[in-house]
């Protein structure tokens, strides 16, 4: 018997403006699943991203977490899962430490001591492949390390509710704007939490580029004209014959997606 999805979207549109960003996006996200959203920019990945994480509300259709519908956005009524963002520029609050940052929501929401917030800290960026750097601030880090402290932050667990550890991780762009080695350590990262933690081995990915795309994902699905325009195993890529996905991974400028000026 098939796997029930854990994130469903059904018929999901979404507007701004007059521009139609989604229009009736259907998307069954499984258990333990590396999926990675492509396409030409503008076309509304990071859009559904934030769909996914509650953070954005669509104009209609349906979203179900774990067979429960979704109302509103996910400050009004939890999830029965917890979901995790990695925004594309880090996000971390530069007037904090690496140890603030990492335990933000600790700080804020638990009454764990100090002590132990700490070291939970710690643990996590150990699992991130980053040392003793907890007393620095963003400011002091390495585009790629600014990285792998935002991943450290997404899988932050609170010992004292196990329930509302993070079961889920959205990906915006993680390996934007890096080098081809500094890249290659974050895809690995990504891998290795899924894998050999235990922690959030479901994941969604929004990337344009191809060495992430290959070796971070097992399914992909290619979005454009606000649709799902094809769905595969990543293994599939580079035999389809779907127009869209040949232009784009050969990124050649003739071709259905047309050239942004």
């Amino acid at each position: 018997m098939a796997p029930e999805p854990i994130i469903q979207l059904k018929k999901v549109t979404k507007r701004f403006g007059k521009s139609v960003i989604l229009n009736g996006v259907d998307l069954d996200i499984y258990p333990g699943e590396a999926l990675a959203i492509i396409g030409p920019s503008g076309t509304g990945k990071s859009t559904i991203l934030r769909i996914i994480a509650g953070l954005l509300e669509p104009d209609s259709g349906e979203i179900y977490i774990k067979g429960q519908q979704r109302k509103g956005l996910i400050e009004d009524h939890p999830d029965l899962i917890t979901i995790s963002m990695v925004f594309q520029q880090a996000a971390l609050f530069d007037s904090l430490t690496v140890v603030e940052n990492v335990g933000f929501s600790l700080f804020q929401h638990s009454r764990l001591p100090t002590a132990i917030i700490e070291q939970l800290v710690r643990e996590r960026l150990a699992l991130v492949g980053l040392g003793d750097i907890g007393d620095r601030f963003p400011s002091q880090l390495s585009g790629g390390m600014k990285k792998r402290v935002s991943f450290a932050r997404a899988i932050m667990i609170n010992p004292e509710n196990p329930a509302n550890n993070p079961e889920v991780i959205l990906y915006d762009e993680p390996t934007a704007g890096l080098d081809p080695i500094a890249s290659t350590v974050i895809e690995d990262l990504v891998r290795h939490l899924q894998r050999d933690t235990g922690n959030c081995d479901t994941y969604v990915m929004v990337t344009h580029q191809d060495s992430t795309i290959r070796r971070t994902a097992d399914r992909v699905i290619f979005l454009f004209g606000g649709q799902v325009q094809w769905d595969g195993p990543v293994t599939e890529i580079d035999h389809t014959p779907n127009p869209l996905m040949r232009q784009f991974f050969s990124a050649s400028i003739e071709g259905p997606i047309p050239m942004i000026a």
